[in-house]
């Protein structure tokens, strides 16, 4: 005989007494609330918030960590706040390029100092490498001026390379940019490099880099017509250097074959700018050959060189371009690094005529270096296109 049934009928009156009606309530009110639970938890997980994707990457901290030299940010070029940085860095009483935390050369030196880069040179046109600070003395307006830092140390530079586009370059390009490419290779390779073609235009093809595939592919930009905007090209890229080289050295490289007949700047304006405090110092290759105005082209490149603490080369033949572009190298790896804080002060502004002596025992040596600077702020050119 089956037992009896313990099921509790729901209708039944006889089970509705007082004792069994509280547990009933209780399994009521608990179902109650896992059904609220259990549609509060559906409709948060169809809320926006829950939708995102928890694996997108935070593209704000994309290149934080680690920042790329060639591939600036959108909001800001890097190599402009690298520069900014640097300038706005504590100054040192002695000059110090040496690797900062993200890996660049800087030297931080007082804010009052000037800072010239020398080339030693002796009677057998030997670079001399071997001297020290007492060997120099520095003249600024014809008074001597006391040396606070010196090193001579092969630092890295920035360099600008400009080259000549115009239509009488077509043929020569192949082995001038070859050229322009061995004076890299043989350059410090911490150099930050970029390059600028022009024509009667000049164009920034790659900003500053290292990367020798991205240097090539920029001088193989070949466009060969037109005239030649040497001094407007010369202006900007120092205008350029200025703005945004990281380093305290900075050196234009420039190759051209013809007289400037498109620029807005005049020669005397030209140099003017190049000769503004820590300027660039320029190297100049002149293929002058046969044509228009060869004298004049030589003479414009020779006082461009000979103000910024540079050199001017003319070759006879195409082939010489590469020799030449090695003994830039050379020459720009074997400097001297000279600080001193003019008697005169800078606040003051204009024109400081300067010149270098150095000896070794009873021998006079050349020193090559800029042969003054406009002191204080020059009003700025216009920038690269």
């Amino acid at each position: 005989m089956p037992g009896p049934d313990i099921t509790r009928p729901k209708n039944d009156p006889k089970n509705s007494g007082p004792k069994d009606d509280q547990p009933a309530r209780f399994f009521l009110f608990l179902k109650c609330a896992l059904w609220a639970a259990a549609v509060l938890v559906l409709l948060a997980s169809k809320s926006p918030e829950s939708q995102a994707s928890p694996s997108q990457p935070p593209q704000a901290l994309v290149y934080q960590d680690k920042p790329s030299q060639d591939k600036p940010s959108q909001d800001k070029p890097s190599q402009e706040k690298s520069s900014q940085d640097k300038s706005g860095a504590p100054a040192a009483s002695t000059p110090q390029q040496s690797p900062d935390d993200n890996g660049t050369y800087v030297i931080r030196k007082d804010v009052d100092e000037v800072l010239l880069h020398a080339t030693v040179i002796d009677d057998k046109q030997h670079i001399v490498t071997n001297l020290d600070r007492s060997a120099f003395t520095v003249y600024e307006d014809g008074k001597p001026q006391s040396i606070i830092s010196f090193h001579n140390e092969d630092i890295p530079v920035s360099m600008g390379i400009v080259i000549d586009n115009s239509g009488s370059m077509r043929e020569k390009r192949a082995k001038v940019n070859q050229a322009a490419l061995n004076l890299v290779r043989s350059s410090n390779p911490e150099d930050e490099v970029f390059v600028v073609n022009f024509n009667d235009e000049y164009y920034l093809d790659q900003d500053f880099t290292n990367d020798l595939l991205k240097l090539k592919e920029a001088l193989e930009k070949i466009d060969a017509r037109g005239g030649t905007a040497l001094r407007d090209a010369l202006v900007a890229s120092a205008e350029h250097l200025k703005r945004d080289a990281k380093l305290e050295r900075r050196v234009l490289f420039v190759v051209t074959d013809g007289d400037d007949n498109a620029s807005r700047d005049s020669l005397e304006d030209a140099v003017k700018q190049l000769q503004q405090e820590n300027g660039p110092s320029v190297y100049a290759i002149g293929i002058l050959g046969d044509e228009e105005h060869p004298k004049r082209a030589r003479r414009a490149l020779e006082i461009i060189a000979q103000r910024t603490g540079g050199l001017a080369f003319f070759p006879s033949t195409l082939d010489q371009v590469d020799e030449i572009s090695r003994q830039v190298a050379h020459d720009i790896r074997n400097q001297y690094t000279i600080g001193y804080k003019p008697t005169n002060p800078r606040a003051s502004g204009g024109f400081r005529t300067i010149r270098v002596e150095a000896r070794k025992g009873r021998g006079k040596l050349q020193v090559r270096t800029k042969s003054g600077y406009y002191a204080g702020v020059q009003p700025s050119a216009a920038g690269t296109k």
